[in-house]
């Protein structure tokens, strides 16, 4: 596993498919399966794609920020930063893994909602 080549791949699978492009980021990184565990994205290549087009028309103005990407062995695990309309923003941990050809073929995740208040002084980032 080239571990520079496969974190280098999930930032710019997630970035481009966030940023409006998911077809093109299915067909450039993802291999001949894509295991979903978000209970929100149906399974597969096309559940991917269909999430990430609603979200596009639904969201227009959503970014993201990669904070950390840590990888090891087959698996790629990314830190990110989401800001939604109305600043409403996100901590999000998503875990990639990747198949011997060096494609994603795996996700999970898990999402946080940033709270206004914080019982100390350090933040989500």
């Amino acid at each position: 596993m080239d571990l520079n080549r496969n974190k280098e791949n999930a930032i710019a699978f997630y970035k481009m498919a966030y940023e409006g492009n998911p077809k093109e980021a299915v067909k450039r990184y993802v291999g001949q399966e894509y295991i979903q565990h978000n209970p929100d994205v149906a399974d597969g290549k096309r559940g991917f794609i269909e999430y990430f087009e609603r979200m596009l028309k639904e969201y227009p103005e959503k970014s993201i920020n990669f904070l950390r990407c840590i990888a090891e062995g087959d698996l790629v695990a990314l830190h990110t930063h989401q800001i939604w309309p109305d600043n409403d923003q996100y901590v999000t941990m998503d875990f990639f893994r990747f198949d011997d050809n060096g494609k994603i073929c795996e996700h999970w995740d898990a999402i946080q909602q940033v709270p206004k208040e914080f019982a100390n002084d350090n933040t989500m980032f």
